[in-house]
């Protein structure tokens, strides 16, 4: 379980890299002046400079990856009830995002960013959460009817 656990966050860590330049990129595309805006200016006032702001950036991102991909192993805990997994993995996830946002300042540093971070991870959480849901209760829908085809032919 260690093994699998450090192979996950391993690979978590570099999408989690991989991911924040992608967004970056994109940031800078938005933008479109033709600059790069690899971390937000109040990070690199916070870092004293672009390159420390980069490589905490850069850091912290490997952090939120590992954190992603490792709490994936709580989805496998088969003994525990799915509110149990659901509530635990929310909590593991949203713990560690919100230092890495906060230090990373992809928020305002006040109650009001706070709320508006904590909403938007919770909405997104769920519209995902509920996807994976009801995809699953499909899955195992069609897999049940394919089992009882396969009971009715042999009884025939």
């Amino acid at each position: 379980m260690k093994k699998k656990l450090l192979l996950l966050c391993g690979v978590g860590a570099a999408l989690g890299v991989t991911l924040n330049l992608l967004i970056t990129i994109l940031i800078s595309l938005t933008v479109g002046d033709g600059r790069f805006y690899a971390v937000v200016p109040e990070l690199i006032a916070d870092c004293g400079g672009e390159l420390n702001a980069v490589i905490l950036q850069t850091a912290l991102s490997m952090l939120y990856g590992a954190a992603w991909a490792g709490a994936a192993l709580i989805w496998k805990q088969e003994q525990w009830s799915l509110t149990r997994q659901t509530v635990t993995h929310l909590l593991v996830c949203s713990l560690a995002t919100f230092p890495v946002a906060w230090l990373c300042r992809w928020m305002r540093h006040d109650a009001a960013g706070a709320a508006l971070y904590f909403g938007i991870f919770f909405a997104i959480y769920a519209l995902i959460w509920l996807g994976q849901y009801l995809g699953i209760r499909r899955r195992v829908r069609e897999m049940n009817r394919e089992i009882g085809a396969r009971r009715s032919q042999e009884n025939t």
